[in-house]
C-alpha cells in the first residue's frame, strides 16, 4: 500500500487496519497515517523504499525518528554574519515520544538536494529533531542541510523589504502562517520549550494590529486621603493584587485567568516599638478545583516585611510568614509550624519589640497562640520598620483595620492593634505620586539576551528612592511559585504582563517595561500609552561578539534554548527608536545609534538570506452568499418568472401562518440573523 492510498482512507477505517496490527487506535487522522505507514514500511522490509515520500502542507506530524542530535556549526567566513547563527545548538531526542510538529513560517520545500548553506553547516546523515530551527521537506527523502535552508527549486528566493513597516509584515506574515500550521496540524508539542523570546513576541504582534490607544481621562481630584489611616497600600503592593473600596480587603486581580499566580501587598503604615499585631481572616476560596491527590489551588501567607523588599512574603531574609499548609518561611526556606489553616480562618501575627531591638514574631489561629515563629537579633532589621504583609493566591482576604471595631479574637495581654496606635508610633510607607507628570517609564529596547534586564536591575539599586516597578516576563515568572511546566507559565506571564503594562498606564507610579520591545508598532502603542508620564527610552545594543557571548551565557545560565529561527525573525523585524514627540528622552547605553543601526542591517540581510521566503495564502471566500441567494434583498417582482397563473391551482400561496418559523422571531431576536456573521477579524490568532 502506498502512502497515498494511506491518505484516502477515513478515520474509521485507518483506526480498523491499525486495530488488525494491533497498535493504538487514538490521535488525530495525521497520527493515524503516520503510524499505519510505519508499520507497512516495517512490515514490508523496505520494499518501497524507493517511493516518492512528499510531506503535504497539512502541518501534519513526521514519523518518530532514533535519538540522534542536529548541530549547528557556526562558519568562519561571515565576518558579519548574525550571531545567531554561531551558536551552537543541540537538539536531543527520544525515539519512542519525539513528536515534530512542523509550521510553515519555519520550514523549507525542496524538489532537489539542498546543499550546506555558505553560513552553516550540518553533520550528514542525522535526522531533524523538535528543537532545530528550521527542517525541510525535500521530494526524494531527507538530506542533511543547512539549519536554514530556504525552499527552493533550483535557485534560493528572499525577500527583502524596504522599510521597518515591511519588515513588521514580513514577521507577521511568517507568524500567521506558523500558526495556522499548528492549528491544522494539531496541538502544540508539550515537550518544545519555547523560551521567553517566543512569548514575548506573540505579545508584541497583537500591537501590529492594535488600534491606537485612546488620550488618558483627565480624572477629577480625588478626595485628600487621610494619610493617618491604615489601609492596604496598592503602591506598596503588586499591581495584580486588588485592593477592595474599604482598603481593609483585596485578591489576586487575574484569580480566573492566572490562578497559579502569587499577589501580595503591604499594609500603608510599619511599626519598630512596642507590642504590637493584626487579624487577617481567610475570607473565601475563589478556586473549588482539586488535582488528583487532593491539593487544593489557593494558598495565603501572612506576616511582616521591611520596606522595599520582595513582595513574595517569606521569599528573602527580612520577610516572615506563616504559611496556610501549617509551615513558617522565611529567606525562601520551609518549616513545620503550627497547624494548617483554611476557609474563614483567623491569623493574629504578632511583634514584640524589646528595649535591646530583638523582636519575637508569633502568631495565633482563632484565639490559640501557635507558637513564637521568629527571634530575630537587631542586627537583622538594623532599625527598618516592619509593615504588615499578606500573600495570597486564588482566594480574598481581609484585615480587621477600624480601630473602634472589637477585635475578633482577645489578643495577647499588653498587645496593641496597628490601626489603633497613635500616629507617633506608626511609621507610614512612601506615597505614590499624586500626578502623572510626577511619573517615569522606562521602556527597554534590544534582541534577546542583550543585558536589558541587568541594566534595568541596576537602575533600581543606583535609585531606590523611585521605587520602579519592574514589569517583565521573569518577574511575573517569580511570582509563580509553583504553577507547572516553564512553558506554560510562560505563556500565562506574557499574556498578564500585556494587561498589567496597560493597568500601569492608567495607575501613577515609575515603572520599568523589561521586554525586548523591538517592533516599532509595539514601541508606539506602549509609549502612547503612557502619555503624560515622562517617557523615557533605553536602547541595549551591543556588539556581534559581545552579544553572542551574553546570550551563549544567558542560554547556559537559564536552560533556554532559544530557538534559531524565532531570533532570525527578531532580527528581522527590529527597528530601534529615534527621537520623537513620543518620547522625551532616548538612551543608547552600549553601541552609539548610527553604529547599532548599521549592525542592526548587517544582521537583517543574513537573517533574511537565512529565512524561508512567505507563500501567500489564498483568501478564502466568505460563505454568506452561498447561503444568501440574495444578500440585497430579493429581486423586483417584474423579473420573477411565474410558472403559472394566478387562479392555476397548482400555484400554491402559503397564508402568513403557514410561513416557515423565522418570520414569527420577534424583531429584537432577528438580530441573530445579521449580527452574527463571522467575516474573520476577531478570530485572528496568527502567530509564528
Amino acid at each position: 500500500m502506498k502512502l497515498a492510498d494511506i491518505k484516502k482512507l477515513k478515520v474509521a477505517e485507518l483506526r480498523s487496519r491499525l486495530k488488525e496490527l494491533d497498535l493504538d487506535t487514538k490521535g488525530l487522522k495525521a497520527e493515524l497515517v503516520v503510524r499505519l505507514w510505519s508499520a507497512v514500511e516495517a512490515g514490508q522490509g523496505g520494499e518501497d523504499g524507493g517511493e516518492e515520500l512528499e510531506l503535504q502542507k497539512d502541518d501534519s506530524m513526521t514519523p518518530p525518528t532514533p535519538a540522534e542530535t542536529v548541530e549547528v556549526v557556526a562558519s568562519a567566513a561571515a565576518p558579519f554574519s548574525s550571531p545567531v547563527a554561531t551558536v551552537g545548538i543541540t537538539a536531543p531526542c527520544d525515539g519512542e515520544s519525539a513528536r515534530e510538529f512542523r509550521e510553515s513560517a519555519t520550514q523549507t520545500e525542496a524538489k532537489t538536494s539542498l546543499q550546506p548553506g555558505p553560513a552553516t553547516q550540518t553533520e550528514p546523515k542525522t535526522s531533524l529533531q523538535p528543537g532545530s530551527a528550521i527542517q525541510t521537506k525535500p521530494k526524494t527523502s531527507l538530506q542533511p542541510g543547512s539549519a536554514t535552508q530556504t525552499e527552493a527549486k533550483n535557485s534560493v528566493q528572499t525577500v527583502q523589504p524596504d522599510s521597518e513597516c515591511d519588515s513588521e509584515r514580513v514577521t507577521v506574515c511568517q507568524a500567521e502562517g506558523g500558526e495556522q500550521g499548528r492549528q491544522q496540524g494539531g496541538a502544540e508539542d508539550p515537550g518544545e520549550d519555547r523560551g521567553r523570546a517566543f512569548y514575548e513576541f506573540k505579545e508584541e504582534i497583537r500591537y501590529k494590529r492594535a488600534k491606537s490607544p485612546q488620550p488618558p481621562v483627565e480624572r477629577e481630584e480625588a478626595e485628600e486621603e487621610d494619610k493617618d489611616k491604615v489601609r492596604l497600600d496598592p503602591y506598596g503592593g503588586h499591581l495584580h493584587f486588588e485592593v477592595g473600596p474599604d482598603g481593609a480587603c483585596g485578591q489576586p486581580r487575574f484569580w480566573d485567568r492566572f490562578p497559579s499566580l502569587w499577589s501580595g501587598c503591604r499594609l500603608s503604615h510599619g511599626v519598630i516599638q512596642g507590642k504590637v499585631g493584626f487579624e487577617v481572616r481567610l475570607e473565601r476560596k475563589l478556586l473549588t478545583t482539586q488535582d488528583g491527590d487532593g491539593t487544593e489551588h489557593y494558598g495565603l501567607r501572612v506576616g511582616w516585611s521591611v520596606a522595599n523588599t520582595s513582595l513574595l512574603l517569606g521569599e528573602e531574609e527580612v520577610s516572615f510568614a506563616y504559611d496556610r499548609r501549617g509551615k513558617k518561611v522565611s529567606a525562601g526556606k520551609e518549616e513545620k509550624f503550627g497547624e494548617p489553616f483554611s476557609e474563614g480562618d483567623i491569623i493574629g501575627c504578632y511583634a514584640s519589640f524589646s528595649t535591646d531591638h530583638t523582636v519575637q514574631l508569633s502568631f495565633h489561629k482563632n484565639g490559640r497562640f501557635m507558637g513564637a515563629a521568629f527571634s530575630l537579633d537587631a542586627s537583622v532589621l538594623q532599625g527598618c520598620a516592619l509593615f504588615p504583609h499578606v500573600l495570597c493566591k486564588s482566594c480574598s482576604v481581609r484585615f480587621l483595620l477600624d480601630p473602634t471595631a472589637p477585635p475578633w479574637y482577645s489578643s495577647p495581654p499588653g498587645f496593641t492593634p496597628v490601626a489603633a496606635l497613635p500616629a507617633g508610633q506608626r511609621m507610614r510607607a512612601t506615597s505614590a505620586p499624586t500626578s502623572r507628570a510626577q511619573c517615569e517609564v522606562v521602556l527597554m529596547v534590544g534582541l534577546p539576551g542583550s543585558g536589558k534586564s541587568h541594566w534595568a536591575a541596576t537602575l533600581m539599586q543606583q535609585h531606590p528612592e523611585k521605587h520602579y516597578r519592574l514589569l517583565g516576563t521573569e518577574e511575573l515568572l517569580t511570582c509563580m511559585i509553583s504553577g507547572g511546566e516553564r512553558d506554560s507559565r510562560l505563556r500565562q506571564a506574557s499574556q498578564c504582563l500585556t494587561d498589567l503594562i496597560k493597568m500601569a498606564a492608567k495607575t501613577p507610579g515609575n515603572y520599568i517595561l523589561d521586554q525586548c520591545n523591538i517592533l516599532f508598532s509595539a514601541q508606539r502603542h506602549k509609549l502612547q500609552l503612557f502619555r503624560g508620564f515622562r517617557r523615557r527610552v533605553v536602547v541595549v545594543f551591543p556588539s556581534a561578539e559581545e552579544w553572542r557571548r551574553r546570550l551563549s551565557q544567558h542560554q547556559t545560565g537559564d536552560g533556554e534554548q532559544i530557538p534559531e529561527t524565532a531570533l532570525l525573525k527578531l532580527q528581522v523585524s527590529c527597528s530601534l527608536p529615534e527621537k520623537g514627540d513620543l518620547l522625551e528622552e532616548l538612551q543608547y547605553v552600549e553601541l552609539p545609534q548610527e553604529q547599532a543601526q548599521t549592525l542592526l542591517q548587517k544582521y537583517k540581510d543574513e537573517a533574511r538570506r537565512l529565512l524561508p521566503p512567505i507563500t501567500k495564502q489564498e483568501k478564502k471566500k466568505h460563505r454568506l452568499h452561498k447561503k444568501r441567494p440574495y444578500p440585497h434583498g430579493p429581486p423586483p417582482a417584474h423579473r420573477i418568472r411565474w410558472l403559472n397563473g394566478w387562479g392555476d391551482a397548482g400555484f400554491n400561496v402559503q397564508s402568513w401562518s403557514q410561513q416557515p418559523s423565522y418570520w414569527n422571531v420577534a424583531y429584537q431576536d432577528q438580530s441573530y440573523y445579521y449580527d452574527n456573521r463571522d467575516f474573520g477579524y476577531g478570530a485572528y490568532e496568527g502567530y509564528w
